[in-house]
């Protein structure tokens, strides 16, 4: 019969059925076997001709540059992004690397990505970062420490975290402008179609969680409506194979040998903390230079740089060693720009050279803003849920406190369950 497939047993189903995450054929035999070679309804192979320019990205290996550019003529995009809470233990860290005096060669501000957890987020200094023009991105309410829990995760739940997260951020950093539209899983633990069909139906635009193995050249964000151009890479990683109408910042793994030239081969790492073998700040600064020639040199594909605030904070040199490079990179290139993700995607929806870059409006949005703040005296609040027992948490927001601590079924806080 058109349109349904076999079970093992000799059954036939909706092709539909197959690989949708709940078994439906008797035996299971439905969701046995689903990667993206195997799916019945995978997602097709890259088609150019279909795929264009602004809505749609892809190529047969992922390395191409969007608008088929002279990579010369490519401006080189960094994205710094910072995950979990904003809260005292980094925002003056924040406040440090994104000073007001670092500027990209149009004369804005250089700026950075922040992927936001609920738990412990002082919501005055996000709404800060986002006056600033730095981008605020969904990373959870809860944050769950059982990594496996993402990958199983239904609809319902990603969209409780995740819409959930957007509606506290929009909420109580005073956010009005619809510019929370991204996420990151925790623990970069990609949630399969679940997540990117949850993606799809709450309008986010970008996930930036899917990581990339090491290669060169390395390569640029792409959209999901065909198959992704690398394997699933990670253990025991649950990646998209259906089409989903979502861009994939996806996270390129950085090369963390200190002689490139000699070093046996090691495998990547997608966060920057993740490089176990950084010891030293001159270790860190040869292996940020050695990862932007990678990118600059070859194929200029965006260069990410993704952190935790507490590798950098518990290592001073490292720190250091990052702001004189970030300092010396900016003095010494004028094709090199400190973006944020959507930022990214504007560029590759409407790609500019390098002359254009200057002017691109996208680019020149909270181009320098002025730094004093919106808020009076912040409220800090006091705040219990019937969803955490026992637990009296503060919240910091410049908006009015809530009745309750906001939490997965009261993301309001408003005790409406």
């Amino acid at each position: 019969m058109e349109g349904t497939l076999a079970c093992g047993s000799g059954d036939c189903i909706d092709r539909n059925l197959f690989c949708n995450g709940s078994p439906d054929c008797a035996d299971g035999s439905d969701e046995n076997s689903c990667d993206s070679d195997s799916d019945p309804n995978r997602a097709p192979s890259c088609d150019p001709t279909v795929c264009v320019l602004p809505d749609c990205f892809c190529s047969e290996d992922g390395t191409s540059i969007p608008g088929d550019i002279d990579p010369e003529q490519v401006p080189q995009m960094i994205t710094i992004s910072f995950d979990d809470a904003v809260n005292n233990n980094n925002i003056e860290l924040y406040q440090e690397l994104f000073d007001g005096v670092r500027k990209n060669p149009n004369g804005c501000d250089v700026k950075g990505t922040f992927f936001v957890s609920h738990k412990y987020t002082n919501y005055t200094a996000v709404q800060s970062l986002h006056r600033l023009g730095h981008e605020i991105a969904a990373h959870s309410i809860t944050h769950n420490d059982d990594e496996s829990l993402w990958s199983s995760a239904s609809v319902d739940d990603w969209a409780k975290e995740m819409a959930g997260v957007r509606l506290i951020i929009d909420k109580f950093a005073n956010i009005t402008d619809n510019s929370v539209v991204g996420m990151r899983a925790p623990y970069l633990r990609v949630g399969g179609n679940n997540q990117f069909s949850m993606m799809e139906d709450q309008a986010f635009l970008y996930d930036s969680t899917v990581t990339a193995p090491l290669q060169n050249p390395p390569l640029w964000p792409y959209t999901l409506y065909f198959r992704m151009p690398h394997r699933c890479h990670g253990n025991l990683q649950k990646c998209p194979t259906r089409s989903h109408a979502v861009w994939e910042m996806v996270m390129n793994e950085l090369d963390r040998r200190d002689d490139p030239e000699s070093d046996e081969d090691l495998p990547g790492c997608a966060m920057v903390d993740s490089c176990s073998n950084i010891l030293s700040g001159e270790q860190f600064y040869a292996f940020l230079n050695h990862n932007f020639d990678r990118h600059y040199q070859q194929n200029r594909a965006p260069l990410g740089l993704y952190f935790h605030a507490a590798w950098l904070k518990n290592n001073p040199e490292f720190f250091d060693a990052f702001l004189f490079w970030i300092d010396e990179v900016l003095e010494k290139y004028n094709d090199v720009y400190f973006v944020t993700m959507t930022q990214v995607i504007q560029w590759m929806q409407n790609p500019q050279t390098v002359n254009e870059a200057k002017n691109f409006d996208a680019w020149k949005e909270k181009c320098n803003p002025i730094t004093t703040s919106q808020c009076g005296v912040p409220n800090s609040c006091s705040l219990t849920s019937k969803e955490l027992p026992g637990e009296t948490l503060r919240m910091h927001t410049c908006m009015r406190c809530p009745p309750n601590y906001p939490w997965l079924n009261d993301p309001s806080g408003d005790g409406f369950f």
